[in-house]
């Protein structure tokens, strides 16, 4: 069965930043990998994992809502579309067997923190959650001391950091077998 990766990031970042080169190669690797990428459909983050996923055949999923009043980004498949916004990300999150987070602001906040707060309840099995880079570093941290602080350090284990689209993808791999999935 193929997995599906939920990408999550900024839709402002220009085609010329290391964001958008980043989620292009990390697109790339995973479609090179048979991962299916998912993501909001739109620009930026979206848009540059999607391009680089069908720059090697593989699959891309885009999930949008009327909303915006935008068109999906031309690199997506397959296109679902969600009635609200809070429905939109219910979707992503349902899709996902894994998530990668890159830099953004609110909405992205919003994303890392509900698929954090998840499986922390119980809501859904435990899955990936991997953030790029170290911009989501100071967040995560005050997240874990407060974890820690209630006695919940165990929780922090689902956060995994890495600064290159190979070791994401390794790391990928890695999880998926330890969990058999």
């Amino acid at each position: 069965m193929t997995k599906t990766i939920t990408i999550f990031g900024s839709s402002s970042v220009s085609k010329d930043s290391i964001e958008y080169q980043n989620a292009y190669e990390l697109g790339k690797l995973l479609g090179k990998s048979g991962f299916t990428v998912c993501n909001g459909g739109y620009g930026g983050i979206m848009k540059a994992s999607a391009e680089g996923a069908k720059s090697v055949g593989g699959k891309t999923i885009g999930v949008v809502t009327d909303f915006f009043n935008k068109t999906p980004n031309k690199f997506i498949d397959e296109t679902v579309v969600a009635d609200s916004l809070l429905s939109r990300l219910q979707k992503l999150v349902e899709l996902g067997d894994a998530y990668v987070v890159f830099r953004g602001a609110t909405g992205t906040l919003v994303e890392l923190a509900l698929v954090w707060e998840y499986i922390i309840k119980g809501v859904m099995k435990e899955k990936p959650i991997i953030v790029f880079g170290n911009h989501w570093n100071p967040v995560i941290q005050t997240i874990s001391n407060e974890l820690t602080n209630e006695g919940l350090e165990g929780y922090t284990k689902f956060v995994t950091q890495v600064d290159t689209a190979k070791k994401c993808v390794e790391v990928l791999r890695a999880m998926s077998v330890e969990r058999g999935a």
